[in-house]
Formats: structure tokens, sequence, C-alpha cells
């Protein structure tokens, strides 16, 4: 009979949290992983238990190179491994002994109260769909990006990639997700809501952003503080943006490469080194069940510490629960 720790209290009395962590997932698996696990045990207090799903033997001599304590985890041995290439729909199927997808049938059994992984994202994002699912009322999942702002400040961009065409209503439902998320995950008390457009005015842009327009106007659940033009990205005129994923994707690969000419170019300032994505982890898959979080490929320690903390954050705060009660009221 096997032994999984509680998710409610660990031998000491404290609320434990159980967090699986994909470890083969990522161009520089599993050592960065480790690292990054290591990095987060170092840094922070959290009362984290960690499934490891993965090449137990290969696994095993990294944890114990990097001093890391078996009190804090348990090996979850996979035999296979889903490349980066391999078809996103076919991919968990096809290899149901992998580290992905050991990860999410741990989490749809609730042996787990999120998942990490770095690896195939056309796979993460079907395992999210059709092993999770989504919240009841949720017509789309999407998944954010956190941009820094001149002002030091951050806000949140969504859907940036998994919904390339979207209705009205889906643009009203990101705006409702990233609201929750940008005020319990991010501290914003009052996120101001903006919609990405290509002028202020009401009637500006094409059949999809004249209609989302008036939904966010008269939605009660978010505080929409009207269109957003592609130069107020960066200000503080809004906290949560909400646009299609192609738009959303277009400006997510724009601002990445800032950081990376500026790391090329040798131009050392505080606002260029913010969009370093390791500073971030990975996104979290919102409108979704249960916590999965979606790591960047090229992934490095930082970023997977980054990403336990946000898979941290969202248990600590019930954010699903949050999710599924405002998807309860009449939007």
């Amino acid at each position: 009979m096997e032994f999984f720790c509680s998710t409610t209290k660990n031998c000491s009395g404290n609320i434990t949290m159980n967090i699986g962590l994909d470890m083969m997932g990522g161009d520089f698996a599993p050592e960065q992983a480790v690292k990054g696990m290591a990095l987060f045990l170092f840094e922070n207090n959290f009362p984290v238990f960690f499934y490891l799903f993965g090449d137990e033997f290969v696994v095993k001599d990294l944890l114990s190179h990097y001093s890391i304590s078996p009190s804090s985890y348990r090996i979850i041995h996979a035999d296979e491994e889903i490349e980066m290439h391999a078809l996103p729909t076919k991919a968990l199927r096809e290899r149901p002994q992998s580290s992905m997808a050991l990860g999410f049938k741990y989490l749809a059994d609730g042996k787990v109260d999120a998942f990490i992984s770095a690896g195939n994202t056309g796979a993460m994002m079907v395992g999210s769909l059709f092993s999770i699912k989504a919240i009841e009322g949720v017509l789309r999942p999407t998944i954010p990006t956190i941009l820094p702002q001149e002002s030091g400040r951050s806000s949140l961009l969504l859907d940036v990639g998994l919904n390339a065409d979207c209705k009205p209503e889906h643009l009203n439902q990101f705006a409702i997700l990233g609201s929750l998320y940008a005020q319990h995950i991010l501290g914003i008390a009052h996120p101001g809501v903006g919609l990405i457009n290509i002028g202020e005015e009401e009637g500006k842009g094409n059949l999809l952003t004249q209609s989302a327009y008036p939904l966010l106007r008269q939605n009660s659940q978010i505080s929409f503080v009207g269109n957003l033009e592609g130069r107020d990205i960066l200000t503080d005129k809004a906290d949560v943006m909400v646009c299609d994923g192609f738009t959303g994707n277009v400006v997510l690969k724009l601002v990445e490469s800032l950081y990376e000419i500026s790391h090329r170019k040798e131009i050392h300032h505080e606002f260029f080194l913010r969009f370093n994505f390791e500073n971030y982890g990975g996104t979290p898959v919102l409108g979704i069940n249960k916590p999965v979080i979606v790591g960047h490929g090229i992934s490095h320690s930082r970023a997977f510490m980054n990403m336990i903390v946000v898979a941290v954050k969202m248990i600590q705060t019930d954010l699903l629960n949050i999710m599924k009660l405002s998807f309860n009221k009449v939007v």
C-alpha cells in the first residue's frame, strides 16, 4: 500500500502543500529542476513536500549531490519521456509512464496540490484541459504573463498564446480570471482592466474589440478602465490587459526581445533586467480546476524556484476556489 503525505497536515501539525515537479521537462532537466528545488528550500520556509516525477536513478544522484534532505521529497519513477517536438495531442496518451503524464495523474487524483513542468508546452496544455478540465462556467482557460511597468510595478497580460482566435465572451472571462490573479497573487487590491486596441475611443478596433468593450464595461466583477494602445502596455494605465492570444503572443515575444537585445548590447539597467522571464518562473493555466504551472523550455534554477513559489501562492490563497465561486455568478 502506497503512503501519500496529507495535504492538510504533516507530522508536526503544520499545513503541508504537496507540489508535483516534472524533473525531466525542459532543455536542462533534470539538473536545473533539482537546483531550483534546492534554491527554493534554501530561500523559503514554506511547508512543502515534493513529489518528483522522473528517472529515479538520475534524479536521486542529483538530489544527493545538492544535499537535499530525503524528508522533503518522494521520487515517482518514470520510465518514459515526452520529447519537446512530440505531437501534443498524442504525447500523454502514448507515453502514460512519462514524468508529465504521471504528474497529471497524481494531480487529477488529488495526490498533489499543484503540478509544475518546463516540458512540452503543447502537451502541458492538453493535460490541463483534458486531465484537469476547465472550471464550470469557464468557456476557455487562458495563460497570462507578467509585464514590468516603467514605474516599477507589474501588470498582467492575457491571453498570450493559448487562444489565438477569441470571441468577446472569452475576453470578458479573461478579465475576471486576470483580475482575481492580480489581486490574490500579485497583491493588487483593485486591479484596473484594459482592453488592448488600436485606439482609446470606444468605437475603435476590429469586430472582436468593438464587441468586447461593452461586455467589459458592464462587467461588475472587474474595474474596467477602457481601451489601451500599444504605447500604454508598459505604463501604469492598467493592471490587467486583455486581448486574443494571437495579439498577446506577439506582444510577449516583442517584450522578451527587449531583454535579449539589452543583454547582448550589455545595457545594464534595472528596467530591462525585469524582462528576464526567470524572475517570474512560469505561467499558470488560469480557468482550470487545479494549479498547473507551465515553464519555459530553457528554464534554469531560478525559474524553477519561482514556479514553485507561484504554485505555493495559488494554494495558500485558495485562488482556484475563489475563481470557482466567481464563475458561479452570472457573468
